[in-house]
């Protein structure tokens, strides 16, 4: 009897996943432009295909374009990595509407902003980890033109985060401190005052994000400013440019990054939907991966057959053992 239950319920299981796969059919994917989301979206292809026996394939995307096709159009099948802030109505009214539905989070951690400092200046004085130790320390944050102030290197102008840096700067009263913003003139020049902070050991504080390559490299320390979050006053003043005169200071708030799907899709293909939403990264991990890409100058293919060999523990908790099996089988053959 026992051995008549267990093949039940082998062959409930090999017709469920025989059914999924066979219900999954033809998925499209966001391969959005920036290479984060381009690993994840090539991840994503792979698992489908070899574990899930999707016909999966990569479209170009972008955030605004790419969330809005999906509601007017139901394509893309799969947006990986959405940063939801910047179309956060018209995603709230694509789910109520049933035209999208949130499987889960591309980065656990949310997309992440701040103020930082190198590791090593950290390790000799950990009060540098705070607000309150940097401004006591001003004068060792040299201004790279003018020695007798201090810098903070904040966005090159036309950047949004410009806008908020400028607002927490007046907030936080670092200019009272002998601080003067600092524009790097482009994202490379941001870059490249870190590596260049870092190659010489040399105190820096400014502004950067994750993940990032940059901060996948180089160790850096986010500041506490010791005001903790307020979501609200940040979204509402902070964040805006007409708020010239802000009372207070908060921290960065995360920002929401998910994988967003059709309706359609999730209802279709409720297996896959479930990987989805397991399917996620830790932002030091991204880092890393985003450094692997550029000191090897990898497209999202190479990067994502990396991280699926180099990094089984990972993955294969996004996934049913079965299914694992032939993915294994799958990344052998290539």
């Amino acid at each position: 009897m026992k051995r008549l239950v267990g093949a039940a319920v082998a062959l409930m299981v090999m017709m469920g996943s025989a059914q999924a796969a066979e219900g999954c059919g033809k998925v499209t994917i966001a391969d959005m432009n920036w290479k984060s989301a381009s690993i994840i979206a090539n991840i994503d292809m792979f698992i489908l295909q070899h574990g899930y026996g999707c016909d999966a394939e990569l479209i170009p995307g972008d955030t605004m374009p790419t969330g809005t096709s999906m509601i007017e159009k139901g394509q893309p099948d799969i947006a990986p990595e959405f940063w939801s802030n910047s179309f956060k109505e018209a995603l709230e009214k694509g789910v109520a509407e049933k035209r999208l539905r949130v499987a889960g989070w591309s980065l656990s951690d949310g997309g992440e902003e701040g103020f930082w400092v190198p590791d090593y200046l950290v390790k000799k004085d950990p009060t540098l980890a705070t607000l309150k130790g940097i401004m006591a320390n001003a004068k060792m944050f040299k201004h790279p033109e003018d020695p007798s102030r201090s810098g903070f290197m904040t966005c090159p102008s036309g950047w949004g985060c410009q806008i908020t840096n400028g607002n927490l700067f007046k907030a936080l009263k670092l200019e009272e401190a002998g601080f003067d913003l600092v524009d790097p003139g482009s994202g490379a020049g941001l870059a490249g005052a870190i590596a260049k902070a870092y190659e010489r050991k040399e105190a820096w504080f400014g502004y950067y994000w994750a993940p990032t390559a940059v901060l996948g490299k180089y160790k850096m320390v986010k500041v506490d400013f010791g005001t903790g979050i307020d979501q609200d006053y940040f979204v509402n003043c902070l964040a805006k440019a007409e708020c010239e005169n802000p009372k207070k200071a908060s921290m960065y708030p995360p920002s929401p990054v998910q994988t967003v799907t059709t309706e359609e899709f999730a209802t279709r293909a409720p297996v896959a939907f479930t990987y989805l939403s397991k399917r996620s990264f830790k932002n030091a991990k991204m880092n890393t991966l985003l450094a692997w890409m550029e000191d090897n100058q990898a497209e999202g293919d190479v990067a994502m057959e990396h991280f699926l060999k180099n990094n089984e523990a990972i993955w294969t908790t996004w996934v049913p053992a079965d299914v694992a099996t032939k993915v294994k089988k799958a990344l052998a053959a290539l």
